[in-house]
C-alpha cells in the first residue's frame, strides 16, 4: 500500500495542510510511527504527540488548533477516527485480497464454488457443499458435506464446518473456530453410565455475522442453533446446541452459553458470563463480566450483575454493603458488649 497524502485527502473528502506529493506505506499510532507512516490524532489527550511523531501523514479534524508547528503533513476531515478507520478497511482489505485455487487443495466434484474465490492450500471442500461469490478461504480450512456459504465471506486459516450447517453473506470466521459440532447431549443410564444422544441438527449463521478466534458453536439436537443477523460474538466462547442469539447482539470472550437458552437482540454480555439452559434473555438486556444467569430476563433494556444476577443498580448497592462488612460486624460486637452491660444493670 502506497498512498500520496493528495490520494488519502480524496479518499476522506478531507483537505491538506502541507505537502500533497508526500506518500505513505504503512499505518501507526502516532507515538510510534516513522517517516512514511500514516497515523490520525482523534483523543486530545495525545496532542502532544503531534508535534513530536516522524509520522509524514496524520489525519486530524477539522476543528483542532495547532499550538507549535508541526513536520508532517496534516490531512484535516469532519472525524479523524471514523476516517481512519475507512482506511484501516482498505488497508485490510488490499492486504487480504487473495484469488485462486492453491495446491495441495480438495474440491469433490460435486461442490459448487462462486467466482472470484481465493482456497487456500491444504483446504477440504466436502461432497454438495455450495460457496458464493467472493469467497476465501484460507488454509487447512475443512468444510463438510452439504454446507452452504454464502457470498463474501472470509474462513480464517483452520476454521472447521461440520456437516449441512449454513454460512450466510458476510460472514467472518475466525482461526481454530469450529461450527457444527455436536451438543452436549448425553442421557443417564441405569448403570451409571452415559449413553450418547446423537445431534443430527445443524447451525445457522445469518448475514453480517463475525465470530472470533477459537469460539466454538454446537449443532441442534434437532433443528438448528441460530446466530442472527448482525452478532458478534469474540474468541474463546461456548455456544451450546439449539441456542438462539438475536439480530445485533454482542458477546465478549469465554462466555459460556447452555443449551436452547433463547437471547434477545441488541444484548449486550460481557466476558466470563455463564448463562444456563432454556432460559430467555429479554431485548437489549446488558450483563455485566463475571455474571451467572440462572433464570429467565423478562424485562427488556435492563442491567444486570453478579452471579446470581440481580439488577445492576442493586447489585452495586449489595458491593458497598459487602465492603462494609468488617466494620458492621466491629459495631455489631460493640452493640452486643453494651446489651450485656444493660442486663446486668436491670438485674
Amino acid at each position: 500500500m502506497q498512498f500520496t497524502a493528495q490520494q488519502i485527502s480524496l479518499m476522506l473528502n478531507g483537505t491538506v495542510e502541507g505537502d500533497l506529493n508526500v506518500s505513505v506505506n504503512q499505518l501507526a499510532k502516532i507515538e510510534e510511527a516513522r517517516p512514511g507512516s500514516l497515523s490520525f490524532l482523534a483523543n486530545p489527550k495525545y496532542e502532544h504527540y503531534l508535534y513530536t511523531t516522524n509520522a509524514s501523514v496524520v489525519i486530524v479534524n477539522n476543528d483542532l488548533v495547532l499550538t507549535e508547528d508541526v513536520k508532517p503533513t496534516l490531512v484535516r476531515v469532519e472525524n479523524a477516527y471514523s476516517a481512519f478507520t475507512v482506511l484501516l478497511e482498505k488497508y485490510n482489505t488490499i492486504k487480504l485480497n487473495k484469488t485462486g485455487i492453491e495446491q495441495p487443495s480438495f474440491i469433490h466434484p460435486s461442490a459448487q464454488i462462486g467466482q472470484n474465490a481465493y482456497i487456500g492450500a491444504f483446504a477440504y471442500i466436502g461432497p454438495d457443499v455450495k460457496i458464493g461469490d467472493n469467497c476465501k478461504i484460507f488454509p487447512n480450512t475443512y468444510i463438510a458435506d452439504g454446507v452452504i456459504i454464502g457470498d463474501n465471506v472470509t474462513l480464517y486459516a483452520g476454521v472447521k464446518i461440520y456437516f449441512d450447517c449454513h454460512i450466510g453473506n458476510r460472514v467472518i470466521i475466525h482461526s481454530g473456530t469450529v461450527i457444527g459440532g455436536d451438543g452436549f447431549g448425553f442421557a443417564p443410564q441405569s448403570n451409571g453410565s452415559y449413553a450418547k444422544v446423537s445431534q443430527i441438527g445443524n447451525v445457522i449463521l445469518e448475514d453480517d455475522v463475525e465470530i472470533g478466534a477459537n469460539t466454538t458453536i454446537d449443532r441442534a439436537t434437532l433443528g438448528s442453533t441460530i446466530i442472527r443477523r448482525g452478532v458478534k460474538l469474540d474468541n474463546l466462547i461456548q455456544v451450546a446446541h439449539n441456542v438462539e442469539i438475536g439480530a445485533d447482539t454482542v458477546v465478549a470472550a469465554q462466555t459460556g452459553i447452555s443449551g436452547s437458552a433463547k437471547i434477545g437482540e441488541n444484548c449486550i454480555i460481557g466476558g466470563q458470563v455463564g448463562i444456563v439452559g432454556h432460559i430467555n434473555i429479554a431485548k437489549g438486556s446488558q450483563v455485566q463480566a463475571k455474571s451467572g444467569i440462572s433464570r429467565s430476563i423478562e424485562v427488556e433494556g435492563k442491567k444486570w450483575a453478579g452471579a446470581p444476577a440481580s439488577f445492576y443498580q442493586d447489585h452495586m448497592r449489595s458491593q458497598v454493603v459487602l465492603a462494609r462488612l468488617p466494620e458492621l460486624e466491629k459495631k455489631i460486637d460493640e452493640l452486643e458488649k453494651i446489651i450485656a452491660e444493660l442486663r446486668k444493670g436491670l438485674r
